[in-house]
């Protein structure tokens, strides 16, 4: 990541938004060996366990059942988290659409092939897989909603807008919005 522009851009440190957390969801919208070939490639890609998801309710015409496992998540944080960002931005070709992002300053964007992130090779025993990337994005003292002792709301000031979060992706990352 690079300080030097977070750092010129914003002389209260915070007031700097961050990157809290990286979700990497891969639905495959069924169980089997599919559902365990996705999971192996989302713990190669990010070096964490995945997270099974499972369906909500039954839909017979596709075959699924309510409990069955259909999806894979991780969550990254920290340098992780900033790590297969940067990566991910590279295989969007960092370019990202306005309406990615929502009133809070998070936003999502969709990875066609896995094999498309920088350093990934294709290995046919596994396959080809999609993925979607959400982050979250907050500035430092969000802390005091998630305590456990002496919750407290959160600021207005310390609230990031979606303004500020499209101003910091361009500037740390170089991203171009469209």
């Amino acid at each position: 990541m690079n300080q030097t522009v977070e750092v010129q851009a914003y002389s209260n440190p915070m007031q700097r938004p961050r990157i809290a957390k990286v979700v990497v969801n891969m639905s495959i919208g069924k169980s089997g060996e599919a559902l365990r070939r996705a999971e192996k490639v989302l713990r190669l890609l990010t070096d964490q366990k995945p997270h099974m998801r499972s369906a909500k309710k039954t839909i017979r015409g596709w075959g699924v059942t309510k409990g069955e496992p259909i999806a894979s998540v991780v969550t990254l944080r920290k340098v992780k988290a900033v790590d297969f960002l940067e990566r991910g931005f590279d295989a969007i070709g960092n370019r990202l659409k306005k309406s990615a992002f929502d009133s809070n300053g998070n936003f999502s964007f969709g990875i066609r092939e896995h094999i498309e992130l920088p350093g990934v090779k294709y290995d046919p025993a596994l396959g080809i897989f999609g993925m979607d990337v959400c982050v979250t994005m907050e500035k430092p003292g969000y802390r005091v909603k998630r305590r456990r002792n002496r919750k407290a709301r959160v600021g207005r000031r310390q609230r990031i807008t979606r303004g500020e979060a499209m101003e910091c992706i361009k500037e740390v990352y170089g991203i171009k919005l469209e």
